[in-house]
């Protein structure tokens, strides 16, 4: 009987798990917060596939005509390579990584400050408004309109991608905390994906849909304003910052479902609370000067610079060039295949990060973005004396965002609010999301340069700096799968008795008073 019992216990228990935790509330709210991170991908996606129409609509309100025709026809081609011109696409691309940085920092103030429900709910103000300027774009200095869209669209998008993993990160049972994090790279790549079709010229991708094109993240938008006041504020934030236990019982019962036992979870926001009584608000000097805090904060800035600086972006910007040396008759839909596999594999992590863990996802994804880059290399070398070898470069770039999104892509999202305690928090969070931002913009800027530079060369900078990054996922980012926030901050005090210069258990604790 016993040996039955044990088998049927073990057999049952994850499906029980599942079942118990997984509410429809839970997964309503997690919908409704990463509707954030899917404009944020949409508005990455949606600026390319109209590039040439939307310049040549610049072209014709700045009254810009080539030199060369002497009727004084339009000559796209001609008029395209108009240094204002680029100038101005340029700014119209790179404002929405802008945005993103300067509204990046203010998500610690934001988040101290104001319920997370909330702080979602006024951001999608400025979205609204930045589609609105979209929508309307063709009918007034369309370059004046779509770059002031960009940089209110980069502001929510930098607000945005920092409160929605607090809010998930704290609503989710620690159990599933990363496979429903992982939602949020869900979402990006999603919207992706969707902004590449629908910019197909057979659908909105034209003369006359452009600005329909443009401001459809708008529609997320107003979805996600009617959704958020309905979704329960996250009891983590209400227990420990507003002290409010009775709201924090009622939502976790929400979310949780009736017949839950959330002693054992109150218990650890109580123990939560008492240490970020002692600490007080961590301000984002403080994170960044204080020894207690030194560790987390390295991991979560290399997380998400390793995300970046893996070369990712950089792969799309040289997708197009490589899909036509392997003579794909039409690069446009192998960019699309891209999009595709990006989101199959985003959702096969989401079921991999909760048994096979993160640091070794993380670096498993790595050492595969790294052999990628290897082999990318070697097919756009020979391609010249061996057409073949194109095929093992395009190849290559599948299973090189294969291989982001089964690790890099999705964790960094969510691994910085599994690092910190509720004091620091917001902070992490906005300084990790700027780092992001800024990673970001400069691939953005300055790929095109060093790849005109280095040639077929180019993708062995990304081969060094993965190597680089394994090393640091190794050394320093600890697994987070299924520990609470106590867990992982001692773990953290461990590793910093161990590490050279780093700060001991009378050092910690003075640090801790301090802050």
């Amino acid at each position: 009987m016993d040996p039955l019992k044990r088998t049927t216990t073990k057999t049952v228990k994850p499906k029980q798990r599942l079942l118990k935790d997984v509410t429809g509330t839970l997964f309503f709210s997690v919908f409704t917060a990463v509707l954030g991170f899917f404009q944020y991908g949409y508005c990455i996606g949606v600026i390319n596939a109209p590039q040439q129409i939307i310049m040549t609509h610049y072209a014709k309100v700045l009254n810009i005509q080539s030199t060369k025709d002497p009727s004084g026809a339009f000559l796209i081609d001609e008029v395209l390579k108009d240094p204002t011109l680029m100038m101005l696409w340029s700014l119209s691309v790179s404002m929405f990584a802008v945005g993103g940085m300067v509204s990046s920092f203010t998500v610690g103030w934001i988040g101290e400050k104001m319920p997370r429900v909330r702080a979602m709910l006024l951001v999608n103000v400025l979205a609204v408004s930045g589609n609105i300027l979209f929508a309307v774009a063709k009918f007034g200095p369309s370059h004046i309109l779509i770059i002031i869209g960009r940089i209110l669209t980069g502001l929510h998008g930098g607000l945005s991608s920092g409160l929605a993993p607090l809010y998930v990160g704290e609503i989710a049972p620690v159990a599933l905390r990363g496979a429903l994090g992982s939602l949020n790279q869900l979402a990006v790549v999603i919207g992706i994906l969707i902004s590449q079709v629908l910019g197909l010229d057979i659908l909105l991708g034209r003369q006359e849909t452009w600005p329909i094109l443009l401001c459809l993240s708008g529609c997320a938008a107003v979805l996600q304003i009617f959704l958020l006041l309905v979704c329960p504020e996250s009891p983590r934030y209400m227990y420990i910052k507003c002290g409010d236990v009775e709201g924090a019982q009622k939502n976790l019962k929400r979310l949780r479902g009736e017949n839950y036992d959330f002693t054992k979870e109150l218990e650890e926001m109580e123990k939560e609370k008492e240490e970020a009584s002692k600490e007080k608000p961590v301000s984002i000097w403080q994170l960044v000067t204080t020894a207690t805090y030194r560790q987390p904060f390295l991991v979560a800035i290399g997380v998400h610079i390793s995300q970046q600086f893996s070369g990712i972006n950089a792969i799309f910007y040289y997708s197009t060039d490589i899909f036509n040396k392997a003579r794909v008759s039409k690069p446009v839909y192998a960019t699309i295949g891209v999009g595709f596999v990006n989101t199959v594999f985003t959702v096969v992590a989401v079921f991999l990060v909760e048994k096979a863990g993160r640091r070794s996802l993380f670096m498993a994804g790595l050492l595969g973005m790294m052999v990628c880059t290897i082999t990318m290399t070697i097919g756009l070398v020979l391609q010249p004396k061996h057409e073949w070898m194109s095929y093992l470069s395009l190849v290559s770039v599948f299973l090189f965002v294969s291989f982001f999104e089964i690790g890099p892509g999705p964790i960094p999202w969510f691994i910085v609010a599994e690092l910190f305690s509720q004091g620091p928090r917001p902070a992490a969070v906005a300084i990790a999301g700027f780092s992001n931002w800024f990673t970001n913009f400069c691939i953005g800027m300055f790929f095109p340069y060093v790849a005109k530079v280095c040639g077929p060369y180019v993708f062995l900078i990304f081969s060094g700096l993965l190597a680089l990054f394994v090393i640091f996922v190794y050394l320093k980012v600890p697994e987070t799968k299924g520990k609470s926030f106590e867990e992982i901050t001692e773990e953290f005090r461990r590793r910093g008795k161990k590490d050279v210069g780093g700060p001991t258990e009378m050092e910690y604790l003075g640090a801790s008073q301090e802050a």
